[in-house]
């Protein structure tokens, strides 16, 4: 019956599988291999066909279907439905979104629900829209209201406290109304890198916002608690449009949040509306939900599906000739058979998301392997070739989805809710509410082996970290494949790529390779939403997509990025400028040089400066939960280099421990690391012994040394001065210490897999 033994795993992919899928026993060890972990997989969702009268034969027939799509790579379900079918935990779902009511009891019973999601390894989403705003009289205790930003922290530091899987933290998503009278203050909520980590930010834009955005008027804040305009000191608050739309623009071109919503249009597109109101999404952006309901997504592998070799008559022009349409609309049903089976086995955290999701019985059936289609039938990323065809794939995908929902309809029942669906009033008979969306697949991507969603390639060559600390490179092996037929393919080149994310520029490749292998830096901004709208044309749902900008991208190149998502018909819009995260830390550079006219790059490693026989510096003397903690800095050019500290009364661990921050705080400072990435690292720390001194929270000894620190040199952001020319800044993976990159919405790790979402 499981008839595969040779699934194509990558070393890194059984890496991944191994360190966060498979079965472990009590020690920690590995007790399950890749190839049992898809058979439970595909035994536990198999065994729902029983409550629709199937018998054991059946049953095991269909299991051996959902084994060979998962086992071929050409079908793979989300992560939790990896992890926890046919385990204790259960929970099968990725996507939820929890109703905050006004009251402070709904409020902590909606933190205390989320709590338990993120235990079962989901990512939630809430709209804070409906909470009364900041300085708000209470009648019932005759305060005032603290706001919605300050419960967001409330539900940020509850966040913080659970670990998923003992292994990361969950995601949230927070939207707030465009019309609520803290909309300013959320928008620059996370200007402070240590606030509401947990958090991904998006603004709910309406209709009526946008006109008056275009025609340049006012529009009025409305009370959520009274339903009446927002009145302060007698007077009706009324805000410029556009004021507000490029304040938004600022801090999206600042720190690459807040995202968008355009909250109309997904309800207009929402089949259960207006029955039901969507009012804020999942993390990742591409999950709309009304309250309680929950999305099993799954994703399909398109580099999968090209006919190989071509068809002789093979042209640009006529692409979709090289799709293998029979065999993908085989696996597209398969995926809906399997997620409906997915809403059945599921065991939901919560009692009112089960009768949610029983109810509309989303699926969210989606892609992944995009740019690996596209390089196999000859389509650069960006070409209007590649545009036409992703219309022609999601319609394709999208309608094969719902013909065969339709049919499970007839055989399993539809779903409860359709009484009150869009489907009921054109007499369609759907098994399910939903059943098309574009998810983030930054970990199971990897497992296939496949490029991540729609996005297009971050890199062709990069390296990853493996168990022992050693580095290995890899190289797209489309790429690979093409520069070797080209004959110009040598470690050298191999070499020089690895520290591009671009390789225009590289002569030495033939130019018909350049322009096939684009990567996300060489697609233009408009590029980028145009691909987004191609897809999500044909979507239920929505599309987790980012728009990378370069650097150097101004904030009319965001605004006009805004702009066109909406005129093109998206429902959300994520921007990321590069290097523009506030918390990214500085690691091994690239410079450039010309040997003999040609440019070359070669990689400089940061070395410690040596130390000069006088320094001068201060000491400065803080109160800790250990008692008073003398931090001495020592400066040289003005900037600290070497940091020491000298607490007496603590036991001899404390002072080691104290000398062992401080040697690593000085290798640091001396390796020229800017002191705001230094004291980032150390704020916050928590402690067993905390105390108030000096008007504020003292939490540990390293946040005492960072405290210091911070108040002689600032040290909030990386000044430009301490970035040496030609260096980039990445994000730094908390599990292997690969570097982090921004798509779909969320951080994902090229090393090892690790997602934020």
């Amino acid at each position: 019956m499981w008839s595969r033994d040779d699934i194509p795993l990558s070393d890194n992919a059984t890496t991944i599988l191994e360190r966060r899928y498979l079965s472990k026993d009590k020690q920690g060890r590995v007790i399950e291999t890749p190839r049992e972990l898809f058979i439970r997989v595909a035994k536990h969702v198999a065994k729902a066909d029983r409550n629709y009268g199937a018998d054991d034969t059946q049953v095991d027939e269909t299991a051996s279907r959902f084994f060979e799509a998962m086992t071929s790579l050409e079908f793979l379900p989300n992560s939790p439905t990896l992890m926890n079918a046919g385990r204790l935990m259960g929970q099968l779902s990725a996507c939820f979104v929890l109703p905050v009511g006004d009251s402070l009891e709904e409020i902590f019973e909606t933190s205390k629900h989320a709590a338990l999601i993120h235990q079962s390894g989901g990512g939630t989403g809430f709209s804070f829209s409906r909470l009364r705003p900041r300085n708000s009289p209470v009648a019932s205790t005759s305060g005032v209201a603290s706001g919605p930003v300050s419960f967001m922290k409330v539900y940020d530091a509850a966040t913080d406290a659970i670990k998923q899987g003992g292994t990361r933290r969950g995601a949230n998503m927070g939207v707030l109304l465009v019309d609520h009278p803290d909309i300013l203050e959320f928008i620059a909520c996370k200007n402070d890198p240590g606030e509401i980590n947990n958090f991904n930010l998006s603004v709910a834009i309406t209709d009526d916002f946008m006109s008056a955005v275009e025609t340049g008027k006012s529009y009025p804040l409305l009370n959520p608690h009274t339903g009446k305009t927002h009145i302060v000191d007698g007077k009706e608050v009324l805000l410029d449009a556009r004021e507000v739309f490029d304040f938004i623009v600022e801090h999206a071109w600042a720190t690459g949040e807040p995202g968008i919503i355009f909250l109309d249009r997904m309800n207009q597109h929402n089949s259960t509306y207006p029955h039901e109101v969507i009012e804020a999404t999942n993390p990742c952006g591409e999950q709309p939900l009304p309250p309680y309901d929950s999305c099993n997504l799954g994703s399909i592998n398109l580099g999968l599906f090209v006919k190989e070799p071509l068809p002789d008559n093979y042209a640009r022009v006529s692409a979709a000739d090289g799709v293998d349409w029979t065999r993908l609309g085989e696996v597209v049903r398969l995926g809906v058979h399997f997620l409906d089976n997915v809403i059945d086995q599921n065991r939901y955290p919560l009692p009112q998301i089960e009768e949610q999701s029983q109810k509309n019985r989303r699926i969210g059936l989606g892609i992944m392997g995009w740019a690996d289609m596209l390089i196999k039938l000859r389509l650069p990323y960006d070409s209007p070739d590649a545009l036409t065809l992703a219309d022609r794939v999601m319609e394709f995908v999208d309608s094969e989805a719902k013909s065969h929902s339709s049919e499970l309809a007839k055989s399993r029942g539809r779903f409860p809710n359709w009484e009150n669906s869009v489907y009921a009033r054109e007499g369609v008979a759907m098994r399910n509410a939903a059943v098309t969306t574009i998810a983030p697949t930054g970990t199971i991507s990897i497992i296939a082996g496949c490029s991540s969603g729609i996005e297009p390639y971050y890199s062709l060559v990069y390296e990853r970290n493996v168990l022992d600390g050693t580095r290995l490179r890899e190289v797209n092996p489309l790429f690979e494949k093409a520069v070797r037929e080209s004959g110009c393919y040598s470690d050298e080149l191999v070499q020089r790529i690895a520290s591009r994310c671009s390789i225009a520029q590289v002569q030495e490749i033939p130019e018909s390779i350049r322009a096939l292998f684009v990567t996300a830096e060489d697609v233009s901004a408009e590029d980028h939403v145009k691909a987004q709208a191609a897809f999500q044309k044909h979507c239920d749902a929505s599309v987790s997509k980012t728009i990378n900008l370069p650097q150097s991208a101004t904030r009319e190149d965001v605004k006009a990025a805004y702009s066109l998502a909406y005129e093109l018909g998206c429902k959300g819009v994520t921007v990321y400028r590069d290097n523009s995260r506030p918390n990214q830390v500085l690691s091994a550079a690239t410079s450039s040089r010309s040997i003999d006219g040609k440019t070359t790059v070669a990689e400089t490693r940061r070395s410690a400066a040596k130390r000069p026989l006088l320094l001068s510096g201060f000491t400065e003397k803080i109160l800790t939960g250990y008692g008073n903690l003398y931090v001495t800095v020592n400066t040289l050019d003005g900037r600290p280099f070497e940091v020491f500290a000298q607490i007496g009364k603590s036991g001899y661990t404390t002072m080691a421990d104290s000398e062992a921050i401080c040697r690593l705080i000085s290798l640091a400072l001396r390796s020229g690391l800017p002191v705001g990435a230094v004291t980032r690292q150390l704020r916050g720390i928590g402690g067993s012994s905390q105390v108030f001194s000096g008007g504020g929270k003292v939490t540990s000894i390293p946040d005492a040394i960072a405290q210091v620190l911070e108040r002689h040199f600032g040290g909030d952001k990386p000044d430009s001065a301490d970035t040496e020319p030609g260096t980039e800044s990445r994000d730094i993976c908390p599990s292997c210490g690969g570097a982090m990159r921004f798509e779909s919405g969320c951080y994902c790790c090229i090393s090892c897999g690790y997602s934020t979402c």
